[in-house]
Order: C-alpha cells, then structure tokens, then sequence
C-alpha cells in the first residue's frame, strides 16, 4: 500500500507541473497547447540519453529536460503561435496548430528513436529508468526518491512562481501584458518577449514533469500522448486562468486517477485499466458543477466566511 501511495504522490506532483505549464500558456497567448505531450515526452529521452551516455544519476539532467521542452515551447510560438496570433486566429485555430507542431515533434522524436535503436543498439522504445532511483527511509519505512524530488520540486516551483509574478519588475509586467496586453505595449512593455517566456516556461514545466516521471513510469514516443487527456483535465479543474489553482488541480486530478484505477481494478479486474481516463474526466465534471471558473478562481475568504458564518448561527441556536 505504501508503495501505491509513493507512485501515487509522485505521478500527481508530475500531472500538477504539466498542468500548470498549459495554464501558463493558455493564459499568455489564448492557445491549447496539444504540443504538450511532444513536450512531455522528449523529456523522457533527453534524461534517458544524457544518463545513457554520461552516467550518474538521472536526476543531474532533469533541467536539461526542462530546458529543452522550453526550446520546444519557443519553436511552437515563433513557428505558427505568433503569427496566427497577428492575424487574430480563433482558439480553435490555435489549439489545431499546435496538434500540428505536436505531430511535427513525435516524428522527429521517432526518428531518433530509431537512431539509438539502430546505431546505439539502444532499447530505446521501451524507456526504464526506475532502476536508477534512489531510496531513502523515513520514519523506519523505505522511500523512493523520485517521491520526494517530485513533492519538493512542486514546493519550490510554487515560491519560485509567486516570487517571479509579484516581486520581480519582469514577472510584474508578465502579469500585466496578460491581462491587458494594449494597455501594457502602450506602457513599453513588449508582448512578444512576455509571449515567448511563457512558452518558454510552459514548456519547461511539461520537460521538468516529464523528467521525473520517467523514474516511476516506461517511456516511449507516444507516452505525452496517454497523459494528454489529465494534463488537460487537471488545468481546467484548478483553473485555466490561475497557475497556482492548475498545480492543485493537476495534482487532485492525477490523485484521483490514480488511486482511483487501482481500486476499480481491484473490483473489475485489470481491463478496467483501459478506462482510466474516465476518473479524470468525472472529477472535472463534478468540479465545475461546483466550480464552473476552477478551484483557482475560488474565493476562499468567502468561504471561511460563510463557514463561521454558519458555526455561529449553530451556536446561537
């Protein structure tokens, strides 16, 4: 059991941080960004190459990972995003551009594939880089470390995010181009350099995701795509207009999903595995009966208030 709570904890830290990268993107530009799961999983073969040919531990190379899906991000804006944006795209045109580059990205990602099947004698369609995970014990019982990395590497994207967006004049004037980006051009703040940032750090959250779930999970070039679905789900139940509420949704979503498949399975067997995407998309649904704007868009001040508001009516009573 505990070992299904560690994976458990670890995969929602992962589904968080990719979530909060379509967010990002989403609330810069307007787009979905399907380009995602191409980013997720050339994350996979960057840490598997860099440890492959240079050894140590996986997790030396989660920011070459992250960097590298940044690149990703930029190439999608400066290819298709920004000039469909000039020309004043709809969302749907958008969002099918980036199926476009997603596509684009699984070739070449298959192509290399098959360079370091063919070449390097690598088996490099079946991804496992769970052997080289580390442990630790805490509280007398055995940890694994990608748990751990993962826990603390949401904490510190978190501060890292809050401090970059409300203390630094850059993260200021991020802020500002997204909600208006007129009003911010006529202040001398320049659209294009905050647009190509928050791909840049989309991207990088879906590369930094994606690094630390190949510690836990098999990797392949089509392995962006079977997480495409949560991803998505966990941005929109956090919100897509709040970075902070799509790293709680994304981690209450793949939470779910994953706890969720493993009791259903163990009622109905293991074909129930094949849908699994029905938890995610039932806890949307569920959430935004309640939540239509997402949790991030949650007054919770409100909230407490009505809560005491509620406790004093019963004492009173």
């Amino acid at each position: 059991m505990w070992e299904l709570i560690q994976i458990a904890l670890a995969y929602s830290s992962t589904i968080a941080l990719m979530a909060a990268g379509i967010t990002l993107i989403y609330m810069a530009t307007g787009t979905f960004n399907f380009a995602h799961a191409s980013f997720v999983a050339w994350a996979f073969y960057i840490v598997f190459t860099l440890k492959t040919f240079l050894g140590g531990s996986p997790y030396y190379y989660l920011p070459a990972a992250a960097g590298f899906s940044g690149l990703l991000g930029v190439i999608t804006y400066i290819t298709v995003n920004r000039y469909l944006l000039k020309r004043g795209a709809d969302m749907v045109t958008l969002m099918m551009s980036t199926l476009g580059m997603d596509l684009a990205f699984y070739a070449v990602l298959n192509m290399y594939a098959d360079y370091l099947s063919e070449v390097h004698k690598l088996y490099s369609r079946q991804i496992v880089l769970k052997p080289y995970d580390f442990t630790v014990t805490v509280l007398g019982t055995e940890t694994r470390g990608v748990t751990i990395v993962s826990i603390i590497t949401v904490i510190i994207i978190i501060v890292a995010l809050h401090l970059f967006l409300k203390k630094t004049k850059f993260g200021i004037a991020m802020r500002a181009t997204i909600e208006n980006p007129e009003l911010a051009s006529i202040q001398g703040i320049s659209p294009e350099l905050i647009y190509i940032t928050a791909w840049f750090l989309g991207g990088a959250l879906a590369g930094l995701g994606g690094g630390l779930m190949s510690l836990f999970t098999a990797g392949y070039p089509a392995v962006g795509f079977y997480y495409i679905v949560t991803m998505f789900t966990g941005s929109i139940v956090g919100s897509l207009y709040s970075i902070f509420g799509s790293l709680l949704g994304g981690f209450l979503v793949g939470l779910a999903e994953y706890i969720g498949i493993y009791e259903v399975s163990i009622v109905f067997g293991g074909r129930a595995v094949a849908y699994r995407l029905a938890i995610p998309l039932t806890v949307m649904v569920i959430a935004l009966l309640f939540f239509p704007e997402g949790l991030g868009r949650i007054q919770w001040s409100r909230v407490a208030e009505k809560i005491g508001l509620l406790r004093s009516g019963g004492e009173e009573r």
